[in-house]
């Protein structure tokens, strides 16, 4: 089962990472953050009221509103790592969050076998290697470097803080409405200041609240996958070694590159594809260990 659902949360992460790639193209990144998570806390509540989560409300609350707070800080970091470049950098550095969680699940006791332990370096060079890493003199500004790590750290910090917020199924659908309102607090607020000091909260096109309307389905795919990863991720964490369900979980950027792929015909750099073979390999070894 923690296979099973930490799989599936590279799936959906990967997808939402994605569609969120796009969206952002045509829009401010703070826009396709705040309006997606509008989205979420809408069906987390009536989700919560229909399954009678109020319920569960209690002090383990406080981890997911934390992971509502670090989740926004730690995406307008890599955003701004991103930036500053160069991506290909960027982007596989922003992995290495898994090492929180990791670390978190040996603390606490995970024990995984000689395989898994292998599967682990394996996968997580892996997971690297398939953002595409710019091997050769590439310039990087040292405030990129710390930036994205401040941001790999806050990722791997919510998977962390989501996975404690709850022990209950219903007690996770309320876990996930308050990390998703904190999320829109944080990141509304974000937008605000943007927009006061001269950023724009519209697309530049023209098309202004129209182009958000339009863009609304696609917005909603993509607040509702990060908040169904965040799920998926909390069952397989509380299900299993928290080791394995982070890595497996933290294999999404694999998704991503096969989903630009498969819909925008990118062509996979070879280390990506051969990242992409190193984590597949990670994947069998943590799973037969």
């Amino acid at each position: 089962m923690t296979a099973l659902f930490a799989l599936a949360t590279a799936l959906l992460w990967g997808l939402a990472d994605f569609g969120g790639g796009l969206l952002t193209r045509r829009m401010p990144a703070l826009t396709v953050v705040v309006v997606s998570q509008v989205v979420a806390v809408v069906v987390l509540g009536v989700i919560v009221v229909a399954t009678g989560g109020w319920s569960e409300t209690g002090p383990q609350l406080w981890y997911a509103a934390a992971a509502g707070v670090v989740g926004p800080v730690a995406m307008l970091c890599f955003y701004k790592a991103l930036a500053l470049g160069p991506m290909g950098v960027v982007s596989p550095l922003g992995s290495l969050g898994v090492i929180v969680p990791v670390s978190v699940g040996l603390l606490i006791g995970d024990r995984p076998g000689l395989l898994q332990f292998a599967g682990i370096g394996v996968a997580i060079v892996g997971i690297v290697l398939a953002g595409g890493p710019e091997l050769r003199g590439a310039p990087v500004q040292r405030q990129a470097v710390l930036l994205t790590l401040v941001a790999a750290f806050g990722f791997g910090s919510v998977m962390a803080l989501i996975a404690e917020a709850s022990s209950t199924l219903t007690g996770l659908f309320l876990a996930l409405f308050v990390q998703r309102v904190t999320n829109v607090a944080v990141g509304g607020a974000a937008l605000f200041v943007s927009v006061k000091r001269g950023g724009r909260a519209l697309p530049e096109d023209g098309g202004g609240m129209k182009a958000v309307v339009v863009a609304l389905p696609a917005l909603a795919f993509v607040g509702l996958a990060d908040v169904a990863a965040n799920g998926t991720y909390s069952i397989a964490a509380q299900n299993g070694p928290v080791t394995v369900a982070a890595v497996l979980a933290n294999l999404y950027p694999v998704i991503t590159a096969l989903a630009a792929r498969g819909v925008l015909k990118e062509r996979l750099r070879a280390v990506q594809a051969a990242g992409a073979g190193l984590a597949l390999v990670g994947t069998v070894l943590l799973a037969t260990g």
